[in-house]
Formats: C-alpha cells, structure tokens, sequence
C-alpha cells in the first residue's frame, strides 16, 4: 500500500476533483523536471478524448479491466456503454476518487497484483495514457503479459498505448536516451517520480516503446500486435492472441 506522504498522484487527482487547481510535476532520474498535461487529461470525457483513443476503446468488448485507471475516466465511459469493469491503480486516494465519481469496481491494487485469482477473467485489458509503460521493463511485461494470456477469453484483447520516444528532436531527452543504453536499459526506460505540492511519489521505472520494440516484447508470450492506431505523440497498439 502507498504510504499517504507518497500518494502525491492521487492528492494531485483529488484536489482537481474538489475543484481545486493542481499541476502535476514530473521528475526525471537525470535531474529533468518538468509539468505534465496535468489532471484535465485524467477527468477527460470520451468526447475530448484523442481520436486514436476513441477508435481504439471501439475495440473494448466484454468484461474489461482498466489498468492505471486512475480517477476513473475509461471505466466511466465503458461502464456508460454497458461493460463490466474493474478498475485498478497503486494509488489509494485515485482510487477513493473513481469511486465517488460512479466508478462501480475500483481497486487498490498494482499492476504485478493484477490475477486470475484477484480478479477474475476479462475480455479486454485496456492500458491507456501510455500506461503500457507500467510494465516497467522488457523482462517484467513479458512475465505480465504471459500472466494476461491466462487472465483473458480466448478472444481477448490487449488496447496498449505508449509513446515512440525516439519521435523526438529535444537534445535532453536524446541524451537521456543514450544514457539508457549505455547503462544497458532500453532507450525509452524512463525512471521518474510525480511531486504535488509538499507530497513526494517513490521512483519507478515507465517504459516508452516503439511499435517495433513493442512487438518484440510481446513476441512469445501467446500476444501480437494486431494492429496500430498511431495518435498525436501516441499510438495504440491492439494486442491479440496468437
């Protein structure tokens, strides 16, 4: 469980709920920090959603799990479509947030917690606002994703969003990439902590992957890339079983 010093996320989602201003910072590994798109983008309703994203949550079917779902905006909407959802984050007041705004199943809970024996099976695992970066590492979302094949109908799907990192002119960011590899990690292994106001979020490593990195990936845990929406900034991949 994260400790209430180091939700800072969830204060920063909480507080916009209450109608307070918030903004998010973002602090890199390398000494980078910088602001986010901040909470809005959380709140979004389908209508200001990107129109990769509003092509892609077409594909959701069935009973569907949300991973990282934050204040709850993708459970909101597929539960307005008639889906079973459950929703899950590592952040305990994102979570008391989603509830209060109508979310049905929301749970505290990470992504290396999410199970067959936790939560049932699904037919469609949605990983939007770049959230395949939770896996964290080529090592870590092979073992996840060989866990969703076993979590998942045999019809099931995976909507996977992340960012080509390598779309990029900013000499910070490319020196960071090369950084990465020299230390043996995948360019985009993004390691970063959120800050709001005093609160403090631990370190964590985001994993940003191109269409073809990401294919790589799934190769050989029973997934492959069905098809890319590619977005502004974003793509999302439809990961499908082999």
């Amino acid at each position: 469980m994260m400790k209430a010093e180091q939700d800072a996320y969830g204060r920063e989602v909480y507080d916009y709920y209450l109608g307070q201003p918030a903004v998010e910072i973002i602090e890199r590994e390398d000494g980078l920090v910088g602001t986010s798109g901040g909470p809005a983008a959380y709140f979004a309703p389908y209508a200001e959603w990107t129109p990769a994203q509003q092509e892609a949550i077409g594909l959701a079917h069935g009973r569907v799990l949300d991973i990282g779902c934050g204040p709850g905006r993708v459970c909101l909407y597929l539960q307005e479509q008639g889906h079973e959802v459950v929703g899950i984050d590592n952040s305990p007041l994102a979570i008391q947030t989603a509830t209060r705004r109508g979310v049905k199943d929301a749970r505290v809970l990470s992504i290396t917690q999410a199970s067959r024996q936790k939560l049932g099976v699904f037919d469609t695992i949605v990983m939007f606002g770049n959230n395949f970066g939770l896996f964290g590492n080529a090592v870590r979302a092979k073992w996840l994703l060989r866990r969703f094949h076993g979590t998942t109908t045999p019809d099931g799907r995976i909507l996977a969003e992340s960012r080509n990192v390598y779309q990029t002119t900013d000499p910070d960011h490319l020196a960071y990439q090369e950084w990465n590899r020299q230390r043996g990690r995948m360019s985009g292994q993004i390691r970063l902590r959120v800050r709001y106001k005093t609160l403090i979020g631990p370190w964590f490593d985001y994993l940003m992957v191109s269409p073809d990195e990401m294919a790589a990936i799934v190769a050989g845990t029973g997934w492959q890339i069905g098809r890319v929406i590619e977005g502004e900034g974003a793509y999302t991949a439809v990961l499908e079983k082999v």
